[in-house]
């Protein structure tokens, strides 16, 4: 049987606006009837990911999401330059050898990225090499991809080798493109999967599921009326606000699920134990540590996870948001939050005959009990 690590998380969030719906105002859920404020998975996933706490852990071993990466392979191929540097936005100078005739290029560019699905549109016409920069009906590149594709650190490098070739005059087939499918090891990637709709043979399955972050009370979204004051509109009859505005915000106590897949993650990364484990770590200090960008310059609302219950073994994993369906009140809102939860915890092993209270850990920083280091050696040790 895989074995599963389950993190559940209490962290708690002053006013902000961590993640705006299509009006720019605190996501929500209805949950027991009652509203609560909400933080998407996706939210979350991304501001661990871009993490500097994320990426410096693991160096070398996280991908690129995008859909330009034809554009890119065309430039990297006019201006005789590595695809490495392109990426990295690195001003470094020729050198390979330019491929001077742009409709090639173009064509190339078009060939090696359509291995990773579909793009936007097809061979360069002379007629229209404007386009090349953007359609500005659609607003949509030729050599754009169809939706984001994932690029690991592997595949990369083998398409830079393969332009290499291309620059210094080598044939490349399509077997050579073909061949830029290969094992991979991007940490990004086998955490949180790649799923291309037009390229089925390049998906993977992802060894994380995060659950959208819920409020544990009823939280109210509120409106904060501003102003921005003119400086130079103070000594006559003009003064006042030189601009008027509202802003939507929320706060309150946030509980969040992750389960993460040993076993399937290992499998991602071609059973590399070692980068399996940093890739855990990471993303557990990344999911304590880190808050989503959103509003931050407005709110300064960033925060630490004040409880983590951590729980690790065979037995069939299950949330345990079930403890916050009926909205905690009273006082002492982390406290009951606490207790309702390991409440659900011990009452589900007592119903179902699983033992995840004596294979677990917690961390309580109200309370002064567990650390974040006991957390890790936990979930890493054999």
């Amino acid at each position: 049987m895989s074995e599963f690590i389950q993190i559940h998380m209490l962290a708690s969030y002053p006013p902000s606006n961590l993640n705006r719906d299509d009006l720019g105002r605190p996501k929500t859920a209805t949950v027991g009837g009652t509203q609560r404020i909400r933080v998407s998975s996706q939210s979350l996933k991304r501001s661990w990911r871009t993490s500097e706490a994320f990426s410096d852990a693991l160096k070398g071993a996280i991908g690129i999401r995008t859909r330009d990466m034809g554009v890119k392979i065309k430039k990297a191929l006019v201006e005789g330059r590595l695809l490495s540097d392109i990426l990295e936005g690195k001003e470094s100078g020729v050198t390979r050898e330019r491929i001077k005739d742009e409709k090639k290029a173009h064509e190339w560019a078009v060939k090696i990225s359509s291995h990773f699905g579909k793009i936007e549109g097809g061979k360069e016409k002379d007629s229209d090499k404007k386009s090349e920069k953007t359609d500005e009906k659609s607003n949509k590149n030729p050599l754009s991809h169809k939706q984001m594709v994932h690029y690991s650190p592997e595949e990369i490098a083998g398409i830079d080798d393969l332009l290499g070739r291309i620059s210094g005059g080598e044939k490349v087939s399509d077997d050579d493109c073909i061949r830029l499918r290969s094992d991979h090891k991007a940490v990004d990637i086998a955490l949180f999967g790649r799923m291309l709709a037009d390229n089925a043979a390049y998906n993977t399955e992802a060894a994380v599921q995060v659950s959208h972050a819920i409020t544990v009370h009823d939280t109210p979204v509120e409106d904060d009326y501003f102003t921005a004051v003119d400086d130079l509109n103070q000594l006559d009859d003009t003064a006042g606000a030189g601009h008027i505005g509202e802003a939507e915000f929320g706060a309150g106590l946030f509980y969040t699920y992750i389960c993460i897949n040993r076993d399937l993650l290992k499998e991602n990364l071609q059973g590399d134990n070692e980068l399996s484990n940093r890739a855990i770590e990471a993303l557990i200090r990344a999911a304590s540590m880190v808050s989503p960008s959103g509003k931050q310059n407005s709110f300064a609302s960033r925060s630490y996870a004040s409880y983590l219950l951590v729980e690790k073994g065979t037995e069939q994993p299950r949330s345990l948001a079930a403890a916050f369906f009926k909205p905690v009140s009273g006082k002492d809102i982390y406290g009951d939050a606490v207790k309702n939860l390991e409440g659900l915890r011990d009452r589900m092993d007592n119903a179902y005959g699983t033992s995840f209270k004596q294979s677990s850990r917690s961390m309580n920083v109200i309370d002064g009990t567990g650390s974040l280091t006991d957390i890790i050696s936990f979930v890493l040790e054999s």
